[in-house]
């Protein structure tokens, strides 16, 4: 499966990342090097790294839209994840660290210990990242959630 990632024969599920990072010990972010400096304090519209992940097809069902740009010095991580519908993380996962977010548009389904919740424009949430988790956009539409993660794991 690695080579077939090596030779973009397929692309990445969220769920084959974390995997990986855990065997290696890293982050998700190892895997696309978008590191910025640490003096860098404004991140411009369009000017963001946008890491694309999910359906390991032509078709990309996730996108992670890095704000700002992760820094090896960073202590949490903040990304805009863009869900197409029937976009999903294709597997719950499990790693250190708490995480929240807020649904800034669409609808989402998320999962947390084997609890499902239906989130739609302006509902947020947290938890812990121990727990196992997924997502779905069962929706019609793209959802947009601002996701904030510490430490950082994508």
């Amino acid at each position: 499966m690695l080579s077939k990632i090596e030779t973009a024969k397929v692309r990445p599920t969220m769920t084959m990342l974390r995997k990986l990072a855990d065997e290696l010990h890293v982050n998700i972010a190892f895997f696309f090097e978008t590191y910025s400096k640490p003096e860098d304090v404004v991140h411009r519209q369009g000017e963001r790294p946008i890491l694309n992940v999910g359906a390991a097809s032509e078709e990309v069902a996730i996108r992670l839209e890095r704000l700002p740009p992760m820094s090896r010095q960073s202590l949490l991580e903040a990304n805009i994840h863009i869900v197409e519908p029937g976009g999903s993380t294709e597997g719950a996962f499990s790693h250190v660290g708490e995480e929240m977010g807020f649904v800034l548009e669409g609808e989402l389904t998320i999962t947390v210990a084997d609890e499902t919740y239906r989130l739609r424009t302006g509902d947020s949430f947290a938890f812990s990242s121990t727990l196992l988790h997924s997502y779905k956009n069962e929706g019609d539409r793209v959802a947009r959630i601002l996701w904030v993660n510490t430490p950082p794991s994508f």
